[in-house]
């Protein structure tokens, strides 16, 4: 509907009278400005009348203007109503501004309601004359205010553009309009010396009218959310919905100039925030031109262009952010200059309060003066500081993406002078140190103009006094170089202690699960707390530098004003008030400066360090981008070659890796590989993959590649993901892929099939499901070339051979393939086969061809039929044993063990069993309802947890009570009360015992002057030194406290954790949350404490001046804690929204790192490369937003501080001098010149505070981690030779993962009898590895139990039981040390020990011809030495250890099958009487057993010795031998 326009005389009317009053008024304004008679004005009968009148006509004119198209519209809508069908307007929900507008209008008409009653009210009590014009004007103030209100709640509710133009105007207007009404009450209360009740009500009015004036600016009323629905049209809808789907960009992009000033672009997120926790997506994304990707580029053309050097990276870090680094500097020169406008004007405001004014309104010009310098400073010094935090965001952003980036084509040498998680700290130490420099890049040139402005202002009012001063400052920052050199030192030890810490940290997190299984993992706890001893150390001198340095930053002030005041007394600089105030204001600004100073220094040293580091990393040699050749199809009918090639991974090494390396593969070629373990066969496939260092020759593969490395590279995510490996989903090809690798049973056992997320390093995947994930990755990339390196190692005999016949036969048919393996029956179908030995290749041909030859083939070749002459010697032995059954039953170990167990289990346990029966029964049938349910456990890996809400009280009093139960907190906060005291006496004392002029004669003497100031401030710099040390001390034995509170959970956790929960997840707890409870929360907490303290102070001292500084001071106090609650809500989300945004950064880095060579043969650095972009974008954006939103609540902040500055002021001008001294009013607007810093620094110190806790919160919450059962059940300890003989006995043993999961094992019974060679079989997912799990007690049955040498397993501590038994896991692990340290990492073995077990398990010849021998280096993940290598290190420790037990879990899986037969005679040989139980897919590895238990679906289907499971050419086993023998058959066939 139209709004009904006005008739021309209706609108000619109004303005005509306000014409007419402007020209009236203006020309009696004139007249008196000329005169400068604003006094007279004020009390003259004239101007008392004018202002009434002005008000009411101004108010009659408003109202008339707001009524009339009210009314016209409401006549409208009457008249057709019976033609227009009633409409629903939307009414919408108030937002905050909303309610603090309609609050504004109300307490405005209250406010003037109160004086229309109150007037009458003293004309009769009081008896004072009648003044009708008040009366009537505040009638018609009320009237305007009360109509105004409801309009404006009609209009907010119901209105869907902007506020209505009258509204804004009028409050604007009215701004202008009261602000001259308070001037003109100020000239009345100078004249009569009377502060009226008018009066205030003018003051609250202004200020009200300035909220209302900054609204109007806002103009927007579609702020709240609809109440009633409506229809809209469906396209609306999907308009709308289609919008919702585009990300959101942050508003910052395109807010207007008033809201980038204002930060009201925020709003939108901090009222989302305080709706409802924040998640993720609730934050915008950062624009466009502030993205990794965008920023990441502009670095990287630039340093293309100028090198990778320190110098150019500095530029380009400059270059790229350079036009917000030159508005910052402007930006930092006014706050600069504004900061200094106090200090230099107190003087003369003193004089003027004393009468000795220049001009008549000097005091209005000098409150002015005040006003703009502190409007100014706060609001450059806004914007500087978050500009700054977010050019740090972007240049951290390129840094970190170009190390990344570099991660990924590092050469292998480079690789071995980084490790990963030096790389790491390169991304999260190196490149944050230099994006937080962007914080004292201006400090720089900032502090030496400080100074200088400073020695001005000083110079002026003290003359050459002003010297000595400025010499004790420079003594005192000469002073503070050794100590601020001294803690760089302390803080460099530091950080190279942590360094050291997080590497063993992330090393002992990455191999839990060899620690627990070996109980290795106190002695590596105490290994990490002897290492955060070394630490603790250098933070303890690095705590002591910090006391001696906050000690000079607060003494400064004290000492350098006693030597100022005392030259001044010295050589006669008279003294006065003026001259006190100043150079006091002035000592305060220039602390910081004198304290920053050194820390500047520091800061740049270190961020030369971190530029040095970077440069160096960028600078590392590369992958040989000739390394490899690519040709085109068309070009050639090769699909490889490579032509006399000389490759080493250590090119300075006098011998090389490969050598003399000619091989030819024709397009579609299968090529096999085989040699013994350290022969070089995965070498020669990082020759074609570019991976290793080319000496000589050439390499020129024609097609794509696809790579599946020895051991298993897994993404932490999806297994539909690591399949696809960033290729399009296709169900036909992805299905046939599955069926290929037989993987789709092992789909139907995880919880959500292939949206199952695995875990870091895939831990939840056994070893053959992480291999035939990897082989169904290559398989759908559908590659021309696929290099696979043994991928049938960790797999059984029946799904090696399906994933040979299915995968390199059928679908690879006609691709060429290149495959390493140590099992001799997958050769014969090779077209092409390639024998290595020490880096040659010693023999090619096909097999016939070779195995004519008397050479190293020959020897695989008959290592495989020796193994397999075993097997067929069991077979053939089956009638023999067939006809000794018939005879008798045999007492030997064919006895079936089930009928024993069977009868053990009626005697023991026959009233339990029943019970359990029937729960297994029921579990049986309800299973699967359940997870039909949704009942089943969720993914394994979920989201980081993260705390909603306040951070609770509790954990602020765990970490103050963590030092000594909180005793030194009643101490620290007196130490800093008597401080601020003795501080606020000392300069009481300096403005009382000073005159006003220089001829006034002062109370006191000029030595009495001296020497009480003197006492007074050593005694407060005492309090400081005593405060300091105190709060050192408690931050120092909290951080310990939490420290080993934390890190001992996180030891006695159970694997179930460490499965679900990534690695960088505990990092970013043990490095980011435990940085800052060591060098930030304590003295935060100190701040906090103190900042309340001083602020106390600051008002007590204005309150002096004048108590009605409290009528605005309490509420805008209130304002203040009403801002920081609201900021905190969103605040406190983003912070913990940034600890959880890192954590996958981290990851993806680490990742990405360890799977280089998987990524780069994929070609698939591109996409990474993204991905990691979109992360930085990700931990960006709740950064940006964060540092936004402080921003935010500090400008509102400083606004508010400034009114309460500005009344107080005003107050001081209007109060005359027989009311309060005007030294004591000066020293009351010296001290409120910091009112707004120190009011802004305490909300932004209690906002940090609660923020940073979280870190506390989150080592609080890995203090609380469920535990293993207990190490050591001191009244239940086995004797010192348990187990003696190693009977294991398996009676009714039920395990499930998960309360709601099935079953794995369904109440399995066997006996593992002492002394006997035990071999476990069965597929994949049937429990093998889960019993071998409960066994060590990382999983505890739900049913059943386990009892060795007549001691149940569950009775005793895990140490006693892990340390009596040994273990050979499936994936090897070594640690970054020497050989030494890895055969023996407790040292309680000697040399001669350690030689002997390195001979038996086939390393003493290789160890011996490294120089430094047992000392001989091994890198990190010992990725220097072959995965067949590992392994035998991994037999070495058992063999040291001879324990009566020892356990194989596919021991010799990546060993050729020479080396198994040399390891499995070792092992009869040196473990002959002890009980050993092999998991193996190797059949030949388990024949030789005395007992093989067949496993399949959780139970015992088979139990009993080879022999006798042969007889029934139908059991299980003898199915597999039988797949195995058939396979192996096809080699002698051939």
């Amino acid at each position: 509907m139209p709004i009904p326009q006005t008739s021309t005389e209706d609108q000619l009317m109004p303005i005509a009278a306000m014409k007419l009053m402007e020209s009236i008024w203006a020309t009696q304004l004139m007249r008196l400005v000329g005169d400068r008679k604003w006094g007279e004005f004020a009390d003259s009968v004239f101007g008392v009348y004018m202002r009434h009148a002005l008000a009411i006509v101004l108010h009659f004119v408003f109202v008339i203007c707001l009524i009339l198209p009210f009314f016209w519209r409401i006549c409208t809508r009457r008249s057709e109503s019976s033609v227009l069908k009633p409409t629903h307007s939307r009414k919408l929900q108030l937002g905050v501004m909303h309610k603090l507008v309609l609050l504004s209008c109300i307490s405005l008409t209250v406010l003037y309601a109160s004086l229309g009653i109150w007037s009458p009210l003293c004309w009769w009590l009081k008896e004072i004359p009648k003044d009708f014009g008040a009366e009537g004007e505040y009638v018609f103030q009320t009237m305007a205010w009360a109509i105004m209100s409801g309009y404006a709640y009609y209009s907010l509710t119901r209105s869907k553009e902007n506020l209505p133009f009258l509204l804004r105007m009028w409050w604007i207007l009215s701004l202008s309009l009261y602000a001259f009404f308070l001037f003109l009450n100020i000239q009345e209360i100078k004249q009569q010396k009377h502060f009226s009740l008018s009066s205030l009500v003018e003051i609250l009015a202004l200020f009200l009218s300035a909220f209302l004036s900054y609204a109007s600016f806002c103009g927007k009323t579609c702020e709240g959310s609809s109440t009633e629905s409506i229809e809209e049209p469906l396209l609306n809808n999907i308009q709308e919905n289609s919008e919702n789907l585009k990300p959101k960009v942050t508003p910052y992009a395109t807010a207007s100039f008033l809201s980038r000033m204002s930060f009201s672009w925020m709003k939108p997120l901090l009222d989302a925030g305080h709706r409802k926790p924040l998640g993720i997506d609730d934050v915008p994304q950062v624009a466009d031109t502030h993205k990794a990707d965008y920023i990441y580029h502009k670095f990287r053309n630039q340093l293309d262009a100028k090198g990778n050097g320190t110098l150019s990276i500095a530029k380009m870090a400059i270059v790229i952010v350079q036009k917000d680094i030159l508005f910052t500097a402007f930006l930092a020169l006014m706050t600069s200059c504004s900061s200094y406008v106090g200090p230099y004007f107190i003087d003369n405001f003193v004089q003027c309060l004393a009468d000795k004014k220049q001009f008549a309104s000097e005091g209005i010009v000098l409150a002015c003066a005040f006003l703009l310098a502190k409007a100014v400073e706060s609001l450059s010094q806004r914007h500087w500081f978050f500009i700054t935090v977010h050019l740090g965001v972007r240049v951290k952003a390129a840094l970190t993406a170009a190390i990344y980036k570099k991660g990924l084509v590092l050469s292998s040498q480079s690789r071995q002078k980084h490790t990963s998680g030096e790389i790491v700290n390169y991304m999260s130490v190196d490149a944050n140190r230099i994006g937080d420099f962007s914080w004292y890049l201006h400090d720089i040139w900032t502090s030496p103009l400080q100074v200088l402005l400073a020695l001005g202002i000083l110079y002026q009012n003290l003359g050459l006094a002003s010297l000595a001063g400025m010499a004790t400052m420079a003594l005192i920052m000469m002073a503070n170089f050794p100590l601020g050199k001294m803690q760089k030192n302390y803080n460099e030890k530091l950080m190279k202690a942590k360094d050291g810490r997080m590497k063993a940290t992330s090393e002992i997190l990455r191999n839990m699960k060899i620690l627990k299984l070996q109980a290795w993992e106190t002695r590596f706890l105490q290994k990490l707390e002897t290492l955060r001893k070394k630490e603790s150390n250098w933070l303890k001198k690095y705590f002591y530098g910090y006391a001696g340095l906050s000690f000079f930053f607060w003494g400064t002030p004290a000492l350098v004003s006693v030597v100022t005041f005392g030259t001044c007394t010295m050589i006669g600089v008279p003294l006065t008030t003026g001259r006190i105030l100043s150079a006091l204001a002035t000592f305060k600004i220039l602390q910081e400066p004198i304290y920053s100073l050194p820390d500047l220094i520091s800061m740049i040293a270190q961020t030369k360090v971190s530029l040095d580091r970077i440069a160096d990393f960028l600078q590392e040699e590369e992958l040989q981008p000739d390394a490899v050749k690519q040709i085109s199809n068309d070009l050639t009918e090769m699909a490889i070659e490579i032509q006399e090639g000389v490759f080493s991974w250590d090119p300075t090494a006098p011998s090389s890796t490969i050598r003399g390396l000619d091989v030819q593969v024709k397009r579609g070629m299968r090529v096999a590989v085989c040699g013994t373990v350290g022969s070089g066969k995965s070498s020669l496939l990082s020759c074609i993959i570019g991976e290793i260092p080319k000496i000589s020759g050439s390499v020129k593969i024609s097609g794509t590649k696809a790579y599946v490395s020895q051991s298993p590279w897994i993404q932490s995510g999806k297994i539909r993901d690591n399949i696809l490996f960033g290729r399009e989903w296709d169900k036909t090809r992805y299905e046939s892929v599955l069926q290929a690798c037989a993987f789709e049973k092992d789909l139907e056992l995880f919880p959500y099939g292939d949206q199952t997320k695995i875990g870091e390093r895939g831990i939840n995947l056994s070893g053959g499901q992480k291999q035939r994930i990897q082989i169904a990755r290559a398989l759908y990339q559908d590659a021309d070339i696929n290099l696979f390196d043994d991928p049938f190692s960790a797999v059984d005999a029946h799904t090696g051979t399906h994933i040979f016949q299915e995968c390199l036969l059928r679908i690879l048919g006609s691709k060429t393939v290149i495959y390493v393996t140590h099992q001799v029956e997958f050769l014969y179908r090779a077209d092409l086969i390639l024998v290595m030995r020490d880096g040659e290749i010693t023999q090619a041909g096909k097999y016939d061809d070779i195995l004519q030859e008397s050479t190293d083939f020959e020897e695989l070749v008959g290592a495989h039929q020796k193994a397999l002459k075993s097997v067929n010697a069991m077979e053939n032995s089956e009638n023999l044993s067939s006809q000794a059954l018939d005879e008798g039953p045999s007492t030997g170990n064919t006895t079936n063990v089930k009928d024993v167990d069977r009868q053990k289990l009626q005697k023991q346990d026959s009233s339990q069993k029943s019970k359990e029966v029937e729960e297994d029964l029921e579990s049986k049938t309800n299973g699967e309802k359940e997870i039909d349910k949704g009942v089943k456990s969720s993914q394994l890996v979920q989201e980081e947890e993260r705390e909603k809400g306040r951070v609770s009280l509790w954990v602020y009093w765990s970490y103050i009570t963590a030092a000594y139960r909180g005793a030194l907190i009643p101490i620290i906060l007196l130490a800093h009360t008597t401080f601020q005291l003795l501080d606020i006496s000392s300069s009481y004392w300096m403005a009382w015992a000073t005159p006003l002029t220089e001829d006034q004669k002062p109370p006191v003497s000029k030595s009495s002057l001296i020497l009480v100031y003197m006492a007074l401030a050593l005694c407060s710099a005492l309090c400081i030194l005593v405060r300091t040390i105190f709060i050192c001390l408690s931050g120092f034995k909290s951080a310990q406290q939490l420290f080993s509170n934390m890190h001992s959970c996180i030891f006695r956790a159970p694997m179930s954790f460490f499965d679900a929960t990534p690695t960088g997840r505990i990092l970013n707890r043990v490095s980011t949350d435990q940085s800052k409870v060591d060098q930030i929360i304590p003295f935060q907490l100190g701040g906090l404490a103190f900042s309340i303290i001083q602020l106390l102070g600051i008002v007590a001292v204005m309150s002096q001046v004048a108590w009605q500084v409290f009528i605005v001071f309490i509420p805008v106090l209130a304002i203040c804690i009403w801002y920081q609650q609201y900021y905190i809500v969103t605040s406190r989300e983003l912070a913990r929204l940034i600890g959880v945004c890192k954590a996958p950064v981290i990851q993806h880095f680490a990742e990405s790192i360890s799977g280089a060579a998987t990524i780069r043969s994929f070609d698939q650095e591109s996409r990474f490369m993204n991905t990691n972009l979109q992360l930085i974008d990700g931990f960006s954006r709740p950064s940006f937003h964060n540092a936004a939103a402080m921003q935010w609540l500090c400008f509102r902040i400083d606004i508010l501080s400034n009114l309460v500055f500005v009344f107080s002021m005003v107050l001081v001008l209007c109060l005359p001098e027989s009311i309060i001294s005007p030294s004591i009013a000066g020293l009351g607007i010296t001290y409120g010149l910091n009112l707004n810093l120190t009011q802004a620094w305490l909300i932004w110190t209690l906002c940090n505070v609660e923020n940073n806790m979280i870190s506390v919160e989150r080592m609080v919450q890995y203090s609380r981690i469920p535990s293993e059962p207990p190490l050591v059940i001191e009244n239940s300890r086995p004797s010192s030779c348990w187990p003696s003989n190693g009977t294991i006995d398996i009676i009714d043993l039920r395990v499930r993962y998960g309360p709601h999961l099935p079953l794995v094992l369904k109440g399995i019974s066997c006996t593992f009898p002492g002394g006997n060679k035990v071999g476990i079989v069965g597929r994949t997912g049937c429990g093998k590895s889960t019993l071998i799990q409960t066994l060590f007690r990382v999983i505890d049955p739900v049913g059943g139990r386990i009892v060795i040498d007549g001691i149940d397993i569950l009775t005793i501590g895990l140490h006693d039981l892990r340390s009596r038994i040994s273990i050979i896991p499936q994936d090897p692990t070594m640690f970054e040390g020497t050989i030494r340290n890895n055969l023996d990492p407790l040292g309680d073995y000697s040399d001669d020990e350690i030689w002997k077990a390195l001979e038996k398990c086939e390393l003493g010849e290789v160890v011996r011809e490294k120089e430094e021998k047992l000392d001989s280096l091994v890198s990190e993940n010992g990725e220097n030495w072959s995965v067949g290598q590992r392994q035998l290190v991994c037999l070495g420790r058992v063999l040291l250890k001879q324990s009566r037990i020892l356990v194989l879990d596919e021991a010799t899986a990546s060993v050729d099958t020479a080396t198994d037969g040399l390891i499995q005679q070792t092992i009869r040989n040196q473990f002959r009487d002890c009980t050993v139980i092999t998991i193996a897919h190797r059949i030949p590895s388990v024949c030789d057993s005395d007992l093989v238990l067949v496993l399949s679906d959780g139970n015992v289907v088979e139990y009993d010795s080879p022999t006798k499971l042969l007889e029934n050419k139908s059991s299980s086993f003898a199915k597999l031998v039988s797949e195995y023998t058939l396979r192996a058959t096809n080699v002698e066939e051939k």
